[in-house]
């Protein structure tokens, strides 16, 4: 079938007679922020694909610089229900109401759930940064691939809300580092993500794209319908220590997460100061308070 085209996506063929999809997150100039309307077309765009019985395994990468730096602040309120512009319920004194945000992040968790459960085999491939809803995103992807000097983490946890979807770190890295990140928001390198298990493989950038192809490609030696069986059945084990329940908790958690007393210090200094001073505001009390690892 012929692939649509979409305003913040690309989609196109690689690997053996192009019997692997690829989409390309396409907002460099944003680093791919996550905006609802890219995040709509990255759903239409893989429902094509898993629609196509030609298409085995699909890539999902960004343009530009990364991968994705994550929720797009720039059009809301500046808490981490920015990518929702709709469900922004308040009061009659614009006050919001955590039922209104709690709808509206329900909606996107959906698309990552579609994501994980999509009945094709998927493959992050990341460079530069995937953080915060970008590191969400990647992580709902069945493998991973990153550029060994790649940023991989979640600083919204900072004073933002939770993480929408867990990132899924309990599921895929032990308890202790994965409670260490939510704690800190630290970013860890795609060469450390590799060591811990968040990821399959770090590699060079300069090889970053011809080795996902490859192993990808591999992958795709199957049918699509064959890997198709292969993923629900790998799946249904996540599944069933509940992945799905977990999920819908932690983006219920995030909603919440927006009426703390330090997220709504946030929300004052992003109106105050803007993103960049309220950036400042969150990330330097953090800066050179690593020496423990030293």
């Amino acid at each position: 079938m012929a692939d649509r085209t979409f305003e913040n996506v690309e989609v196109d063929r690689v690997g053996t007679d192009g019997r692997v999809g690829r989409v390309t997150l396409n907002r460099p100039e944003k680093m791919n922020a996550l905006s609802q309307e890219l995040m709509y077309d990255l759903w239409e765009a893989l429902h094509d694909l898993e629609a196509d019985h030609s298409v085995r395994v699909i890539i999902v990468r960004g343009s530009g610089r990364t991968f994705s730096a994550g929720y797009d602040l720039t059009p809301a309120r500046g808490g981490a229900d920015a990518v929702v512009r709709h469900h922004k319920q308040v009061d009659d004194k614009g006050r919001r109401l955590v039922m209104g945000i709690r709808t509206g992040m329900q909606q996107i968790t959906d698309i990552h759930m579609y994501f994980w459960n999509m009945a094709k085999v998927t493959i992050a491939q990341v460079h530069g940064y995937a953080i915060a809803g970008g590191c969400e995103l990647a992580m709902m992807a069945d493998l991973v691939t990153a550029a060994d000097d790649a940023q991989f983490g979640h600083p919204g946890l900072r004073g933002l809300g939770t993480s929408r979807t867990g990132v899924i770190w309990p599921l895929v890295i032990g308890m202790r580092k994965a409670k260490e990140l939510y704690y800190t928001g630290e970013n860890i390198t795609g060469t450390e993500a590799e060591e811990c298990e968040m990821i399959n493989y770090a590699w060079p950038m300069d090889q970053l794209e011809d080795r996902t192809i490859a192993f990808a490609d591999r992958i795709a030696n199957m049918s699509a319908d064959h890997l198709a069986i292969l993923k629900v059945n790998a799946n249904r084990f996540y599944e069933n220590m509940g992945i799905y329940s977990s999920v819908r908790s932690s983006t219920d958690l995030d909603a919440a997460g927006q009426m703390t007393e330090y997220s709504m210090q946030w929300q004052d200094k992003m109106r105050e100061e803007g993103l960049k001073g309220a950036l400042s505001w969150r990330d330097g009390p953090f800066k050179g308070t690593d020496t423990y690892k030293n």
